[in-house]
């Protein structure tokens, strides 16, 4: 197998890798970096895309009041390759610490088995109940399937 690297990339470019390739999430709209896992002939084999908490207790990326600063792995997709999904995580933890965040936040669905975050270092933190984004005062269709997840974190730079 060649080698694997990471760098950064596009948003349009991670955005249509999502698009051709992810299973069962809708396409990001915004991101503040993405990242693309290349194999040794140049090829696109993944991409991880983070942004901001969606979350709002978690912060929007400036300090909190306990002092932490959360950025959010959004998306990470793959066309299957081996550990791509782990590295592809590790790196965006390493880019997260350079953006100056000390807290990495993702999240699976609860069928998912998070192989690849706990082989990264992230630890699972909680269940986040499956329910609709809209409400009476502000009602949205719901773009992905209503699915119960799981909330995983990992802190950077030695905070713990």
């Amino acid at each position: 197998m060649s080698k694997l690297s990471v760098q950064r990339c596009d948003f349009r470019s991670a955005q249509d890798f999502v698009r051709a390739r992810h299973r069962h999430s809708a396409v990001p709209t915004r991101h503040k970096f993405s990242l693309a896992l290349l194999d040794g002939n140049g090829l696109m084999r993944g991409v991880a895309i983070v942004g901001l908490p969606k979350a709002r207790a978690l912060g929007n990326g400036k300090p909190r009041a306990d002092g932490t600063i959360w950025l959010e792995i959004v998306r990470v997709c793959t066309d299957g390759i081996r550990n791509g999904c782990s590295k592809l995580y590790g790196a965006a933890c390493r880019e997260i610490a350079r953006a100056g965040a000390n807290r990495a936040v993702t999240y699976t669905r609860s069928d998912e088995s998070g192989s690849s975050l706990r082989a990264s270092g992230f630890r699972a933190d909680g269940t986040v109940r499956a329910r609709s984004w809209g409400c009476k005062s502000r009602p949205r269709r719901d773009k992905d399937e209503r699915v119960d997840r799981i909330r995983w974190t990992r802190a950077l730079g030695g905070r713990e």
